[in-house]
């Protein structure tokens, strides 16, 4: 095969899973809270990536440390649990759209904080994300709130944690392989993680007496190891073999395919949010063309 060919696949491949990782954390809190669900999303990607985050601690210095526990915190710890509770209110295809606004907070905290250059095209890219991010979490509640969905902007936060982690990547990590950085950032979040899910939760008790927990737990788990860690294996794959542009197409895809599981979950979507969705992925196509 081809390195084009299986750039596609791959690209294919890493959008089905990203794609997939709402209505897996929809059938999660089926059963177990958002804290429960987060702690345990880290609890199993970090497990799965400790035999090679055990394997590269050592080559790292004081400052990586410090970065790695920052970037373990906003790239994956805070994000966890955001997307759990966004999502008690919030349906998984609507989480999945509004993900997208990844590439465009990427672009604007890169010019505040980390002296990226910024066009008008971004401008313009991050006007027209912006209207449609303000549209879809107007666009309607299951709680009825006057029309207004809080929950929402917990998925907002969260896609600017991971986007203020891809630039201090870029910034201060630039030297250390991608799988170094994930599985040593997990690393310095999984104790945390385990503490929560110990003392601040009541796992213990549902994984034995509630019906379903070990089906909920599994979702969790395909979750945490294939959303988190074989996805970014596959990531940096697609990276190797192609371009960042290329790469950079999941964007578009991973509502598509959220959009889809929430349909046949029977989630139910507005004009309103069909219209919305369609403008996010209008400002980020404009905001990342060069």
């Amino acid at each position: 095969m081809s390195d084009k060919a299986l750039a596609w696949l791959l690209l294919i491949t890493l959008s089905f899973i990203w794609g997939s990782s709402f209505i897996l954390i929809k059938r999660g809190l089926e059963v177990y809270s958002p804290l429960e669900l987060g702690a345990l999303r880290i609890v199993t990607a970090g497990l799965f990536l400790l035999p090679v985050a055990v394997s590269r601690i050592g080559k790292l210095s004081k400052r990586n440390w410090q970065i790695l526990l920052l970037a373990g915190f906003v790239g994956s710890f805070g994000p966890a649990f955001l997307f759990a509770l966004a999502q008690t209110h919030l349906d998984s295809g609507l989480a999945g759209s509004l993900n997208a606004l990844t590439p465009l907070f990427t672009i604007l905290i890169g010019s505040w904080f980390f002296s990226s250059t910024f066009t008008r095209r971004n401008a313009i890219g991050i006007a027209i994300g912006f209207v449609g991010t303000v549209l879809l979490i107007f666009a309607g509640s299951d709680d009825g709130i006057s029309g207004f969905n809080f929950y929402a902007l917990f998925v907002v936060l969260a896609t600017i944690m991971y986007a203020t982690n891809l630039n201090i990547i870029k910034a201060y990590l630039a030297d250390l392989k991608p799988l170094t950085i994930t599985s040593v950032s997990l690393l310095m979040v999984l104790p945390l993680a385990l503490v929560i899910l110990a003392s601040a939760t009541d796992f213990s008790t549902k994984i034995i007496y509630t019906k379903g927990a070990w089906e909920a737990l599994g979702y969790i788990s395909i979750l945490g190891v294939v959303g988190t860690a074989i996805a970014l294996i596959i990531f940096n794959k697609t990276v190797q073999i192609s371009t960042p542009l290329f790469t950079s197409s999941v964007t578009y895809i991973i509502p598509l395919i959220a959009v889809i599981w929430g349909l046949l979950d029977g989630e139910r979507l507005l004009v309103t949010h069909y219209i919305s969705m369609a403008l996010i992925l209008v400002g980020v196509f404009i905001g990342n063309r060069r």
